[in-house]
């Protein structure tokens, strides 16, 4: 169902995962507030993060207004691939205000192929905001993001994806994580190796 007046490419974003009607095994992965990258590393052999861009670009449409932008503006820019034993599970993407300097977000600049989860819940001064959830449709900027990869075939008419703001120093930094299909098989992969 589209909601009146939004665009095809815009996601409307809830304040609780009962709205997206998420599986409840999907729910715990949207609303889950522990690190994603502990519960991946946890749930495969092998864990990585693959960097795919890192620089400046123009923050989406339903982003600038999280992160206290008049507008959609240039803004500093991280998408990355979660794998888990070389499988991507989650796609994510941030976005940092240029305003935002060194002393605010020291790291973020040189992350490279680490996690910024690991940063994130490691330093005492970052705290996190609210989660909200989205059901991302393919006209989305990120969907066709992930569609540019050619991971897999898209077989649903949507994405599930949770979003927070995380603060450090009164600089925001926005974080959304859409959940890919492969991310199903790890629960599967986790109760398997329980009964064992």
């Amino acid at each position: 169902m589209r909601h009146k007046g939004l665009s095809p490419t815009m996601a409307k974003w809830h304040t609780h995962v009962n709205h997206v009607q998420a599986s409840p095994s999907m729910a715990d992965w949207l609303s889950n507030r522990d690190s994603l990258t502990e519960r991946l590393m946890a749930r495969s052999t092998h864990f990585r993060v693959q960097r795919l861009y890192q620089g400046r670009g123009i923050c989406l449409q339903d982003e600038f207004a999280e992160v206290q932008l008049h507008s959609a503006k240039q803004v500093m820019e991280r998408e990355v691939l979660l794998r888990c034993d070389e499988v991507p599970v989650v796609y994510a993407h941030t976005v940092l205000p240029l305003h935002a300097n060194a002393q605010q977000w020291p790291l973020f600049a040189s992350l490279g192929n680490r996690s910024l989860g690991t940063t994130l819940f490691s330093d005492p001064l970052v705290q996190r905001g609210d989660l909200s959830y989205a059901r991302l449709r393919p006209a989305h900027p990120l969907m066709r993001r992930i569609a540019k990869l050619a991971l897999f075939e898209l077989t649903e008419p949507y994405l599930l994806a949770r979003r927070s703001i995380f603060m450090r120093r009164g600089a925001k930094l926005l974080v959304t994580e859409v959940f890919l299909p492969a991310i199903r098989n790890l629960n599967v992969n986790a109760e398997s190796r329980n009964q064992e």
